[in-house]
């Protein structure tokens, strides 16, 4: 997951943290007085590449840096809009790009570091700062007289000789005004302004909350007789001081050790935990959905669109709902059909073994690998020896890198973290050239929201002389000390991911930050990212890097067979959970602003029945809209879409390397050149049609989905 920004500079609304004391005095009086000239995130920092100096940065810098910043990007868009000379591509675009870059050094660190490692004050921060952010925001994008210098360039955009970036860059300021609402007038622009501000405090409040339910889920089990199944590294990592064993809960619906855990009661509790950890629990998060969902439909209205889903899907790959509804509509049949077929095979399988009754959602995975186990002859256990973590991120994800794209990787110990769980790499080009920094955060803790993503601690930019520092963000189960850290196969999957979003980062080659790297529609921003999993099981990469942790044997010949064999089983639940979540996205995001919601649960149940998703009972969606946060709280309003839409994308864009020579650096550097470096310079659809040869297509998916 590339994680999301607002159009002008980061604003996400999950919590972070830093590397300061959480019992240290950061009282707002005494946070304001602070010096400035002394703090680490007001200046540029000395280290390498601009990376911030964690080492010197703790929890009283943001508050006063931040709030500065504001104040700085404040006067510099005042001195745009106040000039007397007529407005000209530099004093009034390139301007608005040069603005602000102080709040933005704050920001990137500060919500950098609530998503990764949070504590109280940082998350009381974040609720403060959420309206404020969101007023200056609208002060920004409905200010008439800064509109009016925008539209007045763009109106003669043909006279001004730019050249294509510039003339892009222009035509994406003048849409972002009129997106945000800058054709508004009187009481319609202070209404707007209104729900904004409510909007962005509901989504902080919902992310606050949500960690905090996820946190507080987590089962807590005295008798080890009843987590029989788990493994003797797994019971070590975590079991308690107090001699019992805390099973946390992960973001989404189904968890790790349901796969695992024998006793059907303790997966009931596991799965009912997580299931319904903001479902009238103490942090019920039922009332933050409804009013997040009615206050975006009242945005819509007054902008004039039907429907949220119809304003957020502006700019985007696939344009309108319309066209997500029919793409939805095309998977529903295949994969209700293959989780159906599915379930009578795990069913089958969970009666075999003495459990009468029908198949649950906390059975599915358990019998499902019980299944694959007898159908495929695989045990995950079996194959978790050979995904040693390092060995995935250094021989696996940094070698197919090397291969494709000539780059190669230096550790550096001498970068301060924010944690001492962050690893930090240096990047070169082929050449030597110095490409960026790269910092690798992979183990789950309390202080971490769940999930995986990626994001920018600076990012490239011609125009500044920034080249990238990213990071990759995962939750791996931490083992217990001297204990190796074995993958799942997912998870290794995921270090794939997650590196895609770091290379569409470290490839990007724009003048202006706007429209740099990763700053892409929804729908296209998660293609690099998708495409990079294909090379997870390439056997040149897999025979690099899926050796015995132990022995250093690689991964047997057999075993590889019996993964690809099995690449196709579960694939009508991984999907049919994927388009439940999709679909409860989309029918939150299409109701009209007079639609009253009185009860949540009851319109979540009633939208999946809708569309035929609850036929299959033991198959839940991927997130209930109690922890969805994707959509609630990460920028994903009415566009969850995009990872089944990418994913096509993906399968299709492999077809094109296999049918072209393959893992080849010509290949890497093609696709480097025409989709990695290109960020939002070009339109998506030309984008790709340019680099493959046609439109894509959605067979190569089904396909790879063992839907036909």
């Amino acid at each position: 997951m590339k994680k999301s920004s607002l159009i002008l500079f980061a604003l996400a609304t999950i919590s972070l943290t830093n590397c300061a004391d959480k019992d240290e005095a950061t009282s707002p009086k005494k946070t304001m007085k602070e010096n400035l000239a002394d703090n680490p995130l007001v200046k540029p920092s000395a280290l390498p590449y601009l990376a911030p100096d964690f080492s010197k940065i703790k929890n009283k810098h943001f508050e006063p840096a931040i709030f500065e910043g504001i104040r700085v990007k404040r006067e510099n868009i005042k001195a745009i809009i106040n000039q007397t000379e007529n407005p000209t591509f530099d004093n009034t675009i390139v301007a608005l790009e040069k603005s602000g870059q102080q709040l933005s050094r704050a920001t990137n660190v500060f919500y950098a570091l609530t998503g990764a490692h949070t504590n109280d004050t940082l998350q009381d921060l974040n609720q403060e700062l959420a309206p404020k952010f969101s007023e200056l925001n609208d002060e920004i994008y409905l200010n008439e007289d800064l509109f009016k210098r925008i539209k007045e360039l763009h109106n003669k955009k043909g006279d001004l000789a730019l050249d294509a970036e510039s003339t892009k860059l222009l035509d994406e300021y003048y849409k972002n005004f009129v997106i945000a609402g800058a054709e508004l007038e009187g009481e319609a622009k202070d209404k707007l302004k209104e729900i904004n501000s409510q909007l962005a405090s509901l989504s902080a409040e919902f992310g606050k909350t949500l960690l905090a339910a996820t946190n507080t889920g987590a089962l807590i089990v005295e008798d080890q007789d009843k987590l029989k199944g788990m493994s003797e590294s797994s019971l070590k990592s975590i079991k308690t001081e107090e001699g019992t064993f805390k099973i946390p809960i992960q973001n989404t619906t189904q968890q790790p050790t349901l796969v695992s855990l024998e006793n059907r009661e303790t997966r009931k509790l596991v799965f009912e935990n997580a299931w319904m950890r903001a479902d009238g629990s103490g942090n019920d998060t039922k009332h933050l959905v409804t009013e997040i969902a009615q206050k975006r439909a009242e945005k819509a209205a007054l902008l004039g669109f039907g429907t949220y889903a119809d304003w957020s899907l502006q700019k985007t790959m696939i344009q309108n709902k319309e066209n997500v509804r029919e793409f939805f509509d095309g998977l529903i049949p295949a994969a209700i059909a293959k989780a159906s077929e599915e379930s009578k095979m795990i069913e089958e399988m969970m009666h075999s073994k003495g459990q009468e009754g029908d198949l649950e959602p906390w059975d599915w995975n358990y019998y499902a690998e019980m299944v694959r186990k007898a159908k495929y002859d695989l045990d995950e256990e079996e194959i978790k020896p050979y995904f040693e973590m390092m060995s995935v991120l250094e021989n696996g994800v940094f070698y197919a890198a090397e291969k494709l794209y000539g780059i190669t990787h230096k550790r550096r110990t001498d970068i301060p973290t924010y944690h001492e769980d962050v690893l930090v790499y240096e990047l070169f080009e082929e050449d030597g050239t110095e490409l960026g920094l790269f910092y690798a955060d992979f183990y789950s803790r309390e202080s971490k929201r769940g999930g995986a993503w990626m994001s920018n601690f600076v990012g490239q930019s011609e125009l500044f002389g920034t080249k990238p520092v990213i990071y990759n963000i995962c939750n791996y189960p931490k083992p217990a000390e001297g204990e190796p850290t074995l993958l799942s196969f997912d998870n290794a999957i995921t270090m794939f991911h997650e590196y895609g979003h770091a290379l569409h980062g470290f490839f990007a080659n724009q003048k202006f930050p706007t429209l740099s790297g990763t700053n892409v529609a929804r729908d296209f921003v998660e293609f690099p990212s998708q495409f990079n999993e294909n090379w997870a099981t390439h056997p040149d990469i897999l025979k690099n890097y899926a050796k015995h942790y132990e022995t250093g044997e690689v991964i047997p010949a057999e075993l590889l067979a019996k993964i690809k064999a099995a690449g196709t089983f579960n694939q009508g639940y991984g999907i049919t959970e994927n388009l439940a979540a999709s679909n409860l996205d989309y029918v939150w995001h299409t109701i009209s602003a007079d639609t009253e919601i009185d009860d949540a649960n009851k319109f979540e149940k009633e939208a999946l029945a809708k569309y035929g998703l609850d036929k299959v009972h033991a198959v839940k969606p991927r997130y209930r809209s109690t922890y969805f946060s994707h959509i609630f709280s990460g920028g994903y309003g009415a566009g969850y879409y995009s990872y089944l839409w990418t994913e096509m994308l993906h399968h299709d864009a492999y077809v094109w390397f296999e049918n072209n020579g393959g893992l080849t650096r010509e290949n890497g550097q093609r696709f480097r050149d025409m989709v990695l470096s290109v960020g939002n310079t070009l339109e998506y659809d030309a984008l790709y049609k340019d680099w493959s040869g046609r439109d894509p297509e959605i067979a190569p998916m089904i396909k790879a989905r063992g839907l036909k």
